[in-house]
């Protein structure tokens, strides 16, 4: 794969997950116990041999530049491998990212001085396994000048996302990004589904060049792959669909974008079921991250008369210490400690934090080194954890903050 070059869109602020994101850029918000979302794109490139990548950061990325400086430093150099971070530098304008396209235009100098035959536009937001090597192969074998990695979902999901018409040589005729009205037509690789982008995208590198040098003459552009650069060049390049295969094996294809509070709930809550839709499990597609020094989990207080530490259906990191409490399909981070006569179910427990004794906490996000104060009622009653100072999203599903969410 040396004749290709990654380039991963990590600089997406994410309201839509706030506030996990208020210190920290989305593709740096912890996940899974010891990952961050950026991990498992990351992951991807390396499973597929692709060593050559760029991360385009922009918001808040203090944290995600640390994490890969720290987790990622893997690559050989006299190899002609590299992971690079490469912050807004306004080369072309004097704005920051515009969009999507805008953040690879902005950089294409660094693009043309790697000389890769081809580019591939990720996201580093979404949870996912795949082998991009499938899809270099498909785009080879099919001469295609840009092709779109596209998962089938129900017609009634179309408004969530890019829905592709797709020709049956499949070439994408037609793309509409988020259609509130009409019927999207079928899939042609499953007639009771729509196709729809999973916001990857292989490119011949000179194709990609010129697409963003015309979209940025474009005074009204958004400057987006989705919006503009796709709808464009379905209709003057040969633009093919890839059909997203999981190499999970006996399992439904899976691929979340964890872009809102209820989504990235539901995904962590994904990986605690007896059989889970993902599995972090498979040593032949492994998941690499940062690693966590810490002393392993311990489970305390089997005494008469105390209750004994414990958890079930749950993931539980280094350092993590159950003492005395109750700990249900639930995530827990390194260095969770939850104290005694604690029940804690369905909840998400990040790097550090603390659950106080006598504790209730159900459907909660827990964020790094918060405590729980003891005797505390959390995910019963969304007024009384409003009046507390806890975010609590439309679904009900509440976050406690280290500190006050007055910002």
């Amino acid at each position: 794969m040396r004749d290709v070059l990654a380039i991963i869109l990590a600089g997406g602020e994410g309201k839509r997950l706030y506030p996990l994101t208020r210190r920290m850029a989305k593709p740096a918000v912890p996940f899974g116990g010891v990952y961050r979302i950026i991990d498992f794109t990351l992951s991807n490139c390396v499973n597929s041999n692709i060593r050559r990548i760029f991360v385009l950061t922009q918001y808040k990325a203090l944290e995600l530049t640390r994490h890969i400086r720290d987790g990622w430093n893997i690559f050989s150099a006299e190899l002609g491998e590299f992971i690079e971070v490469i912050p807004p530098m306004k080369r072309v304008h004097e704005d920051w990212y515009r969009g999507t396209a805008d953040a690879v235009y902005q950089n294409l100098e660094s693009v043309i001085a790697e000389s890769p035959q081809l580019v591939l536009i990720l996201s580093g937001d979404h949870i996912y396994k795949m082998d991009y090597g499938e899809m270099i192969r498909w785009h080879l074998a099919h001469n295609a000048d840009c092709t779109v990695a596209t998962i089938q979902v129900a017609p009634s999901e179309a408004s969530r996302f890019g829905v592709v018409e797709i020709h049956p040589d499949y070439r994408i005729v037609g793309f509409e990004e988020k259609p509130t009205h009409g019927h999207p037509k079928p899939s042609i690789f499953n007639p009771e589904a729509i196709s729809v982008s999973m916001g990857i995208y292989l490119f011949q590198t000179p194709v990609l060049i010129q697409a963003l040098e015309q979209d940025a003459a474009d005074a009204c552009s958004t400057h987006d792959f989705g919006r503009d650069i796709l709808p464009r060049l379905v209709h003057r390049a040969r633009v093919i669909a890839f059909d997203f295969h999981d190499p999970n094996v006996n399992a439904p294809r899976y691929w979340r974008d964890v872009g809102t509070l209820e989504a990235y709930y539901e995904a962590n809550m994904d990986l605690v079921e007896v059989v889970p839709q993902f599995n972090l499990y498979d040593r032949n597609w492994p998941i690499r991250t940062r690693p966590v020094q810490g002393p392993p989990a311990k489970f305390v207080f089997a005494e008469e008369g105390r209750r004994v530490g414990v958890a079930v259906d749950s993931i539980v990191s280094a350092g993590c210490i159950i003492s005395g409490g109750r700990v249900r399909h639930s995530v827990l981070s390194p260095h969770v400690r939850v104290n005694s006569y604690c029940e804690v179910e369905d909840s998400i427990l990040l790097h550090g934090c603390e659950i106080g004794r006598y504790s209730r906490v159900r459907r909660a996000i827990v964020e790094p080194g918060a405590r729980v104060p003891e005797g505390a009622v959390i995910g019963f009653n969304p007024d009384e954890d409003r009046k507390n100072g806890y975010f609590v999203s439309e679904s009900g599903i509440v976050v406690v903050s280290a500190e006050p969410l007055n910002d």
